[in-house]
């Protein structure tokens, strides 16, 4: 069975043509307008819907989906998330780049192997992607995703490696 990811939202209608209003993930746009099909659950079943065409306007995406030609067609998915399988987003990761779901759990370790907690979470505030690590005294420390403090990310051992910068995890 496939595993599905939500990439964004239908916020609204545009115009009366059918066309959709979507939120996505900040940055993420480039990868958005290259969809070609999303899947849109209804009923707890994944339905594909295909993309015609989509555009950016601003801070969201116009999309016209295949089958859906006027606002009476489009409003019933008013709200619905919109997700793709887990293999389309995997195929389009760089190098350096992981789904939050792999790293949720992870062990942050130092460059010594000493264990300064978990990661948690993953956050973005705009200029770059945070992890949320729990500490060993059990607080929350926002850690910057970034290779000068993130110095290797090893799934296979579960662990990540952090340059542990004084006051980093304080």
């Amino acid at each position: 069975m496939s595993k599905f990811i939500s990439v964004g939202k239908i916020l609204n209608f545009h115009g009366i043509g059918g066309e959709a209003k979507v939120g996505f993930s900040k940055n993420q746009a480039e990868f958005f307008l290259a969809l070609k099909k999303v899947f849109v659950k209804i009923n707890n079943e994944y339905r594909p819907l295909n993309i015609v065409r989509s555009r950016l306007n601003k801070t969201f995406a116009i999309v016209k989906f295949d089958g859906i030609n006027n606002v009476n067609e489009l409003l019933p998915l008013k709200g619905c998330l919109l997700f793709v399988e887990e293999a389309t987003i995997r195929e389009n990761l760089q190098e350096d780049e992981f789904l939050i779901d792999e790293l949720a759990g992870l062990e942050v370790v130092d460059d010594q192997d000493r264990k300064l907690g978990f990661i948690v979470g993953v956050l973005n505030n705009g200029a770059s992607d945070l992890l949320s690590v729990k500490t060993n005294s059990k607080r929350i420390c926002f850690v910057p995703f970034v290779k000068a403090i993130v110095t290797k990310v090893d799934l296979k051992n579960k662990k990540v490696v952090i340059n542990n910068l004084e006051g980093l995890l304080e």
